[in-house]
C-alpha cells in the first residue's frame, strides 16, 4: 500500500511548512488604507479650498458695481422743448347769406386772393322779387305821405279860416274846434305816413344787403384754403353749421400756440425767443412769444401762450405740428444730473454720492425744472461729487461699492470656472 501523504505530488500538512499569509494580508490592508487616507486628506483640502473660493467670489459680488456721473454746470441759455399747433394770422370761414343755387365759382384753394375779391356768385330770385315788391311798396307810401302831406296843409289853411270867423261872430265854436281838431288829426297822419316811409326804406336797405351777399367776396387779403362748393349746389342764407362755403386764410404771419407747463409758466414773458422746428422742413424758422393766457386749465396745469412768426415765404402751413424749442436764460451756476441718479426715498429726493474709498453718502437734494433725461439740482450736490447712476433702492450711507471701469465678466463664466477649480 503506497503512502498518498509522502507523495511529491501532494503538499505536506505540515504546519510549519506553509508561508505566513495572514501578514501578507494584512500588510495589504494596511497599505490600502493609508492610500484611503491619503485620497480623503488631498480630496478635503482640495474642496476647502474650493469652497474658500466660493466664499471670496461671493464676497466679491455682495459688493454692488456701480456706474459713476458727475454733475453738469448748467448752460448760460437753458433750452426747453415743448409741442406747439400753428396757426394763420386770421381765418375767415365763409356761410351763404343768401339763399339760392351756386351759378359759379372763381376762385380754387390754393388761390391768392385780395379783399373783396368774388369768390362765387348765387343766384337768388326769390330774394330778388322780395326787393322789388319793397321798393314798390316804398314807392306807395311815398306818395302816401304827399297826400298826407296836403291833406295836412289843406287843414291847417281851414282851421285858420274857421278861426277867424269864429272871432268876428260868422262862424260857430263847434265848427272852430271841429277845424282845428281835423288840422291836428291830418298832421298826425302826416307824421305815419313819413315814418312808414322810413320804416319801408329800412326794409329796402335790408334786401339789398342780402342781395349783396349773392357774391361771395374775401373778407381779406389770404389764400383760399377750403371750398366746399360746385356749380348748381343749393345753399342756404344764415347756415353756420357744417362745410363752409370757403376757407380763407392770412399767412402772411402765423400765429404758433404752445401748452406750458406751470413749472415754465414764469419765464414765459412777451418777447422770448423760440425756434420752431417742422416735421418735413429742413430749415428752422424764428418766432417770438407775444401774449400768454395768464391762467392755467384746472385739468392739465398748464398755460396758453401764442407765438407769431413771419412766413413771407409762405413755408409755414395753417394746422402743422412744430416742435418748440424756447431759449431762456439760465442760471450758470445751477448743475444738472441724470433723472436716473435719483432716489425716490420716504425722506425726499436724494443722491448717491461716492468718495474716494468708494464709500457711499446719501445726500438730500432739491430739484429744480425737470428737463425730461435731465434735472436742475438748486442745492445739495457740489460740482466734483460723484454720484451714483441708477442707485438700488437698498443703497444706504456707509455702503462700499466697487466703480465699473470696464465691462464685467458674466456671471456663467465666473461660476463655470469656480466649478472647474472644484473638481
Amino acid at each position: 500500500m503506497t503512502d498518498i501523504s509522502m507523495s511529491p505530488e501532494h503538499p505536506t500538512s505540515d504546519p510549519a511548512a506553509r508561508p505566513p499569509r495572514s501578514g501578507r494580508v494584512l500588510l495589504l490592508l494596511a497599505a490600502v488604507a493609508i492610500g484611503a487616507v491619503t485620497v480623503a486628506f488631498f480630496g478635503i483640502t482640495d474642496r476647502a479650498k474650493s469652497t474658500e473660493e466660493v466664499g471670496a467670489w461671493a464676497n466679491e459680488q455682495a459688493i454692488q458695481n456701480v456706474r459713476l456721473v458727475s454733475p453738469a454746470q448748467a448752460p448760460g441759455m437753458e433750452q426747453i422743448v415743448l409741442p406747439g399747433s400753428v396757426s394763420a394770422f386770421a381765418t375767415g370761414t365763409l356761410f351763404a347769406r343768401a339763399t339760392g343755387y351756386i351759378t359759379a365759382w372763381n376762385k380754387d384753394i390754393g388761390a391768392s386772393v385780395k379783399k373783396g375779391e368774388v369768390l362765387a356768385t348765387i343766384s337768388a330770385p326769390d330774394l330778388d322779387q322780395q326787393l322789388a315788391q319793397a321798393r314798390a311798396q316804398l314807392v306807395q307810401m311815398q306818395a302816401a305821405v304827399q297826400q298826407a302831406q296836403a291833406n295836412a296843409d289843406l287843414g291847417v289853411m281851414t282851421n285858420q279860416r274857421t278861426a277867424q270867423l269864429v272871432t268876428q261872430g260868422w262862424s260857430s265854436a263847434q265848427k272852430g274846434d271841429t277845424d282845428r281838431l281835423t288840422s291836428a288829426s291830418n298832421n298826425a297822419a302826416l307824421a305815419v305816413a313819413k315814418a312808414n316811409v322810413m320804416a319801408q326804406q329800412a326794409a329796402v336797405s335790408r334786401l339789398d344787403e342780402l342781395a349783396g351777399f349773392k357774391d361771395i367776396r374775401a373778407p381779406f387779403d389770404g389764400i383760399v384754403t377750403a371750398r366746399s362748393v360746385d356749380i348748381g349746389d343749393l345753399v342756404n342764407a344764415g347756415g353756420t353749421t357744417g362745410r363752409a362755403l370757403f376757407q380763407v386764410s392770412d399767412m402772411h404771419r402765423m400765429r404758433i400756440y404752445v401748452n406750458v407747463p406751470q413749472a415754465f409758466f414764469g419765464q414765459m414773458k412777451p418777447g422770448l425767443e423760440a425756434t420752431l422746428q417742422i416735421p418735413g422742413q429742413d430749415k428752422n424758422f424764428k418766432a417770438e412769444l407775444v401774449s400768454t393766457s395768464e391762467s392755467l386749465a384746472e385739468n392739465s396745469r398748464m398755460a396758453l401762450i401764442q407765438l407769431q412768426a413771419d412766413n413771407a415765404d409762405k413755408a409755414l402751413w395753417p394746422g402743422a405740428f412744430t416742435s418748440v424749442h424756447f431759449h431762456i436764460p439760465s442760471d450758470p451756476s445751477t448743475l444738472r444730473i441724470p433723472s436716473t441718479a435719483l432716489i425716490f426715498g420716504k425722506t425726499g429726493m436724494q443722491v448717491a454720492a461716492v468718495d474716494g474709498n468708494n464709500k457711499v453718502t446719501l445726500k438730500p437734494v432739491t430739484l429744480g425744472h425737470n428737463l425730461g433725461n435731465d434735472v436742475e439740482i438748486k442745492s445739495g450736490i457740489q460740482k466734483a461729487d460723484r454720484l451714483i447712476d441708477n442707485p438700488q433702492e437698498s443703497t444706504a450711507t456707509g455702503d462700499v461699492v466697487q466703480v465699473a471701469q470696464a465691462p464685467a465678466k458674466p456671471e456663467v463664466e465666473r461660476t463655470a470656472s469656480i466649478a472647474d477649480k472644484a473638481h
